[in-house]
């Protein structure tokens, strides 16, 4: 990995669409955009934050997130998840996330991510089939 400091950031972002309506995730019966969605955009925020220091077959997993959804969005409206690396504990990725609508704040929270090799961290994960 090459070097890396605490305060850059990444960005993600999404159109909702009927595929990440909680209705279509099974998270909820409403038409509006999915927890697990947003989730997943500020995992990627924080993908994007650490992809231009990783080298070889360097990746990360997420291992931890504490997230507020704290505003729903409609379908068709534009979302954009930031990350913010605050932390760096050894090989330990500690992020501040935030996620926003058109209109503003819809989520905010934690998220860590662990530093791997991907190829061993598959072989091991698929060792567990006999």
């Amino acid at each position: 990995m090459k070097n890396i400091i605490t305060g850059i950031s990444g960005t993600a972002g999404i159109t909702v669409s009927e595929n990440e309506l909680a209705v279509t995730a099974g998270s909820g019966s409403l038409e509006v955009f999915a927890t697990p969605f947003m989730i997943a955009l500020m995992e990627k925020s924080a993908c994007n934050c650490l992809s231009k220091y990783l080298e070889n077959d360097e990746t990360t997993v997420g291992t931890e997130i504490s997230v507020k959804h704290v505003s729903a969005t409609p379908n068709s409206m534009k979302v954009t998840a930031e990350a913010v690396l605050t932390e760096i504990n050894g090989r330990e990725f500690v992020f501040s996330v935030k996620a926003y609508d058109e209109t503003g704040l819809i989520g905010e929270g934690t998220h860590k991510r662990f530093l791997v090799n991907g190829a061993k961290f598959i072989q091991k994960t698929y060792s567990k089939i006999k």
